[in-house]
């Protein structure tokens, strides 16, 4: 879906970006069409604004997919993918009508439910096409049935002033009191607000192959819009949501999908030629397949994860990357024997630890409804024992680099410090510093601390160590 978010014009939507087909490449692609292009008012010739009829059973497939995600244990995108299979009948624009309606109702889910003064995936729907959409409580009227009028006005009618900040921001009452207790009331507003916000779409050049000069040129010239980002020397930032999956840079393994704060921790490995590095929770393999760039395929690289289906997913990847020095090896667990095997032989080490992921809460806002404050401190466990098994691999002299996709402090520099605590062979490394060598004009002190609402990118923290006995 386009960043811009949906316009209501009478029964339909159109995009709110209002650009051309070249810079708008969302489900419900903006059309321009040649009489558009001649309109004398320029405000209204960048989009029609026909776009896609709102139906009554539109609607209620919304309602429907969202129960289902609702009723679903595990992610969101997943439990939407299954209703989609199971419901092919529905077209790309309905499709993307529905996706965009479930999450937001996601994002938003605590307000709303407040809002409705009900929790029913219904109301949650009708809810988000009022106070999200700016639907008019008559246009809605059209689409439903007549007992629920009365829900409708109870939608419109509800006050904002009168919910708890937690209500407000929609967050659990735990997270919104563990923020401001970690930061302050007025940075965990922001934050929070911050998290609410659409999410980029950032690409990683994969410098094995081609130069991001070179690839920003490319895509330019085919129409798509996008900048350089402000950090990663790697990152490449959409305007939009364009179906960079089915571009020739991306088919032939140029540039792949990637959170610029996320290029940033495989920067922070500094991994260089001829090194002997681990991915100890490779996962898919972003940042192992970045990793391997920078060491041009040379050198050994292994990708680390107990989940065989995880690393599976980075075969295609790797296949279009080129690169050559990547060992995919699905563990049993953080002492699994043949990691152990590397015990003090390792160069490099990173460590994407599992985590509650609430750093990408504008891209999965499930995640927050599905922890609880137990989960977390089960996690920041884990995250201990995987950081204790990971450095027993470096070598004297070498480099560990714990990160997490949480804002979470618990998650971040408690893990850090606590490590540190009990690991006396191991010293502090300023992230700043690392980044600096790496040509990375972003300062956050000790550890590497990215937010959405500062830094454009999913949140993230990370903290470098050298083993030096």
């Amino acid at each position: 879906m386009c960043a811009a978010g949906w316009e209501r014009k009478g029964a339909r939507w159109r995009c709110g970006c209002r650009r051309s087909t070249s810079t708008c490449r969302s489900k419900y692609a903006c059309a321009t069409s040649a009489a558009n292009k001649q309109s004398r008012s320029p405000r209204r010739s960048a989009c029609v604004e026909d776009i896609v009829k709102i139906q009554a059973s539109l609607v209620q497939s919304a309602c429907d997919a969202l129960g289902e995600v609702l009723r679903t244990p595990g992610p969101a995108d997943q439990s939407l993918s299954r209703y989609f299979r199971a419901h092919r009948q529905l077209g790309q624009q309905d499709r993307a009508f529905v996706a965009e309606t479930v999450f937001a109702v996601l994002r938003r889910r605590r307000s709303l439910a407040s809002a409705a003064q009900t929790e029913s995936p219904r109301a949650l729907v009708l809810a988000s096409l009022i106070r999200l959409h700016g639907l008019s409580v008559r246009a809605v009227a059209e689409l439903v049935r007549e007992k629920d009028r009365p829900l409708l006005e109870q939608i419109r009618t509800a006050r904002s002033e009168t919910w708890t900040d937690a209500v407000q921001l929609d967050l659990p009452d735990w997270l919104w009191l563990r923020l401001v207790e970690e930061r302050g009331e007025a940075e965990a507003r922001a934050l929070a607000q911050g998290m609410l916000a659409p999410a980029n779409m950032d690409l990683r050049v994969n410098t094995f192959k081609a130069e991001r000069e070179a690839v920003l040129a490319a895509l330019r010239a085919g129409g798509v819009e996008c900048t350089a980002t402000p950090y990663s020397p790697i990152g490449i930032r959409l305007t939009g949501k364009p179906a960079i999956n089915r571009h020739p840079l991306f088919l032939d393994g140029s540039v792949e999908v990637q959170d610029e704060g996320s290029q940033l921790l495989a920067t922070l490995v500094a991994a260089r030629r001829g090194e002997m590095v681990v991915d100890f929770c490779a996962g898919a393999g972003g940042k192992t397949l970045a990793l391997g760039a920078m060491m041009k395929s040379t050198g050994r690289l292994y990708a680390f994860d107990v989940s065989a289906k995880r690393l599976a997913a980075l075969d295609p990847r790797l296949a279009r990357s080129g690169l050559s020095n990547v060992h995919p090896v699905a563990l049993s667990g953080e002492n699994d024997l043949r990691a152990k095997r590397l015990a003090g032989k390792i160069d490099r080490v990173l460590v994407d630890a599992p985590c509650s992921g609430f750093g990408t809460l504008r891209r999965n806002p499930d995640l927050k409804w599905r922890y609880a404050q137990a989960d977390v401190d089960e996690l920041v466990a884990k995250q201990g024992r995987i950081l204790d098994a990971a450095a027993k691999l470096l070598r004297v002299g070498g480099r560990l680099v714990y990160a997490t996709c949480s804002v979470l402090r618990a998650e971040g520099e408690g893990v850090a410090e606590s490590f540190l605590a009990s690991h006396s062979g191991f010293k502090p490394v300023s992230c700043a510093a690392v980044l600096a060598t790496q040509n990375v004009p972003l300062d956050t002190g000790e550890h590497l601390r990215v937010v959405p609402h500062l830094h454009g990118t999913d949140g993230f923290f990370a903290a470098v160590f050298e083993r030096t006995a």
